[in-house]
């Protein structure tokens, strides 16, 4: 067990509180651990009737991702540890996806990454105006993993889409308006306290709850739901460049710094969860993608370029759209050594 996931049960409640505040609780594999061996033990215990997952308090920070420089360490040499920790991070998203029991994430901060992954699933997610959320990963070579696959194209139109493209955060309330939170509480403060002491969570939920304004994106919806609806990145960017609007011309700018090869890794990851029925497969499928990717030039050169050596100037390779052949995408959804059992 690890110190940097505190676990215990009050009031009935299960409470799984992130503790690696320096890091904005940033997820390790033993933190991944540390969480579904609490949840396994509380599924058949009747002394827990919901699980509470919060944040040590202070930090600005829900979860902002994965461990991404221990796991480029890895992808850099024979990648087991990377496979690891995904192996062991995807097998929680599931678990947390089938809880028999109320599974309420608190995502009062910076909600980036893995910290997706260990709340979107969730039964009740909770955005506060703190709430920051974002699934940048094309912007280090990664792609929108963790279940991106499988909630990113079930909202509406194309919001998934831009979302994992461009790495565009959602703000408060925006969050609950894409779908993303079941709930918008303003301020968490009072909410947490009752729900803490025991107070039932459906009407503690009703009588906290807000409605969103219309969000920040709402004006340009109808230029994303056509422009990112296409099939093909190329497609795509030349939708945009030809949209007659400062927005479409904004997010063109936005993509053309990305991965190439992360950006139709992505794409066609959110196709294919669209298609696909079974969360499970869904997983499965993007364990497959992280495996290979994590080994990649892109995955290596992102990493370094915005959390190591902070430069932001990636050398991405291809360095375009054209150079991303059809064999180069087909490869990081192929069969591994060692699958996914979800």
């Amino acid at each position: 067990m690890t110190d940097e996931v505190i676990t215990r049960v009050e009031n009935g409640l299960g409470r799984i509180t992130l503790n690696r505040p320096k890091a904005l609780h940033a997820l390790t594999t033993e933190m991944c651990a540390a969480m579904a061996e609490a949840l396994t033990a509380w599924e058949n215990d009747p002394a827990v009737r919901a699980v509470v997952v919060d944040h040590a308090e202070g930090t600005r920070g829900f979860c902002a991702g994965g461990d991404i420089r221990k796991v480029a360490e890895s992808g850099r040499t024979d990648g087991l540890a990377a496979a690891d920790f995904f192996r062991v991070e995807y097998t929680l998203n599931a678990q947390i996806k089938h809880y028999p029991k109320p599974y309420i994430a608190l995502m009062d901060g910076i909600t980036m990454g893995g910290g997706v992954g260990i709340s979107v699933h969730g039964s009740h997610r909770i955005a506060t105006d703190k709430t920051i959320f974002a699934m940048p990963e094309t912007g280090i070579g990664l792609f929108p993993d963790v279940g991106g696959g499988w909630f990113l194209p079930r909202l509406e139109g194309e919001l998934g889409t831009w979302l994992a493209l461009t790495g565009a955060q959602l703000r408060g309330s925006d969050v609950k308006a894409a779908g993303i939170a079941t709930h918008y509480v303003p301020a968490i403060n009072d909410l947490k306290a009752e729900l803490l002491a025991g107070g039932d969570i459906d009407a503690l939920l009703a009588k906290y709850d807000r409605p969103p304004p219309p969000p920040a994106y709402a004006e340009h919806r109808e230029v994303m739901d056509r422009c990112f609806a296409k099939d093909n990145m190329t497609d795509i960017c030349l939708a945009l460049k030809l949209d007659d609007s400062d927005w479409a011309e904004a997010q063109a700018a936005i993509v053309a710094k990305r991965s190439p090869l992360s950006c139709c890794v992505a794409l066609r990851q959110l196709r294919e969860g669209r298609r696909l029925a079974d969360f499970n497969d869904v997983m499965r499928m993007e364990y497959r993608i992280a495996c290979h990717i994590t080994r990649s030039n892109d995955f290596s050169e992102g990493v370094r370029a915005v959390i190591e050596d902070k430069d932001n100037a990636p050398r991405w390779r291809p360095e375009t759209l054209a150079g991303v052949t059809p064999g180069l995408v087909n490869g990081m959804f192929a069969p591994v050594a060692r699958e996914l059992e979800v």
